[in-house]
């Protein structure tokens, strides 16, 4: 059934947003949706020039009190997740972004991630070998998670007794990334901050008295000059490196393959030019069904979007989705074309808040499917997947397959 209305609560939107999206960006590219007060942004041009424009930020609080920009302040009792999450490169502006990004940066090298593409490989080729010894199962819960899960954990020196943590924690406290998250996901995500912190600042302690070959002990070590990351934040980086790392590679993988099984030449095709055909259909399945959904930003000071006036103290939201499927940015948008090679789509963002973790994404991706491919040549799809209620980040419950 065709969606044409934007509804980020209705499951059949959720399931397929992109008729609405496409009357969005026909009708009203930039809208006032008044149950979440935002201002909807559609269009490829347009959310790609924003995502850049300092003029919009991703908190306000470096320029101005919550008095002052005419907003409410954060709810007490969810101080320990507004603590862990204002501490992270996701919610922070120059200079504090500029200053922590450059000391990450010098721990989280292209080198270090390249170094992890033998330790991605044979993780992957184990789960993979573990769905064939069960003759299928679900996709999602046999490869897409366990994946991105393990190597952040083994990036961070992890012991593999508590990984099972790191997964429960992560979601709960994404939750809150949802449009109006009800009281009990925030309680919950209170909860998943307490504990992941504490943990992580137990793990930097033993670091501290015992480095080793891992991110948290270079993390620490990171300086430039008398500067360095504090203990929290330290901790609120640890955090977003699984969470946005973990959350987007895992959609991007089940999203994607129910993208290949409704597109059974374009899979076909895959399969028999694995090696030629693979980076552009990483590409491609990150552009066509977009596991970010929207990113949310705060207007600084009053701007003109399309010819619209946005006042300062709004907040815009930025529909990824939509953009990654503008047909006038995208030749044919709503075909799934796995040789696509003119694809600037903005699935990592842009601007100065571009994922820091892109390359890895992208090498996990690459080894995943890779290894399907190849092990599993005749995989297929059981049944119909459902989609989980949450709409900005967007993925399956399930997706059950044999081989």
């Amino acid at each position: 059934m065709a969606i044409d209305t934007f509804d980020p609560w209705s499951a059949q939107f959720v399931a397929h947003p992109y008729d609405a999206y496409a009357r969005l960006r026909e009708h009203a590219p930039v809208s006032r949706y008044e149950p979440t007060g935002q201002w909807l942004v559609s269009r490829h041009a347009d959310v790609s020039a924003l995502l850049r424009d300092r003029r919009l930020g991703r908190t306000y609080t470096h320029r101005f009190t919550h008095e002052e920009f005419g907003r409410p302040g954060p709810d007490p009792a969810y101080e320990p997740f507004h603590t862990l999450n204002d501490h992270g490169l996701l919610d922070l502006e120059a200079p504090d972004h500029t200053r922590i990004r450059r000391l990450v940066a010098k721990a989280f090298t292209p080198r270090m991630v390249e170094s992890l593409r033998p330790t991605v490989a044979r993780l992957a080729d184990d789960l993979v070998g573990g769905l064939l010894a069960d003759g299928g199962g679900d996709l999602i819960a046999a490869v897409a998670e366990p994946l991105p899960v393990a190597v952040i954990a083994e990036m961070l020196g992890v012991p593999e007794t508590d990984r099972g943590l790191l997964r429960p924690w992560s979601a709960a406290i994404t939750g809150m990334f949802e449009l109006n998250p009800s009281k009990e996901s925030a309680e919950r995500a209170v909860t998943a901050s307490i504990e992941f912190s504490e943990y992580l600042r137990a793990l930097i302690r033993e670091r501290r008295a015992a480095p080793g070959p891992d991110l948290i002990s270079a993390l620490i070590q990171a300086q430039e000059g008398s500067d360095a990351l504090s203990e929290q934040e330290l901790i609120s980086t640890c955090v977003l490196l699984l969470n946005a790392g973990h959350e987007a590679t895992v959609n991007t993988t089940g999203n994607g393959w129910w993208a290949l099984f409704r597109n059974p030449g374009q899979l076909d095709l895959l399969r028999r030019s694995v090696d030629e055909l693979l980076p552009t259909a990483v590409e491609e399945l990150m552009r066509y069904d977009t596991p970010l959904q929207m990113f949310e930003r705060w207007v600084l000071e009053d701007i003109d979007v399309a010819g619209t006036t946005i006042p300062r103290g709004a907040e815009i939201a930025l529909l990824f989705g939509s953009a990654n499927r503008d047909p006038a940015r995208f030749t044919d948008p709503d075909r799934l074309d796995l040789a696509r090679t003119d694809n600037p789509h903005i699935t990592f963002g842009a601007g100065i808040h571009f994922c820091l973790g892109a390359p890895l994404a992208r090498l996990e991706l690459t080894e995943s499917y890779g290894a399907l491919l190849r092990r599993a040549p005749g995989l297929r799809l059981l049944r119909e997947p459902t989609w989980r209620p949450g709409y900005v980040i967007r993925g399956l419950e399930e997706l059950l397959v044999e081989v």
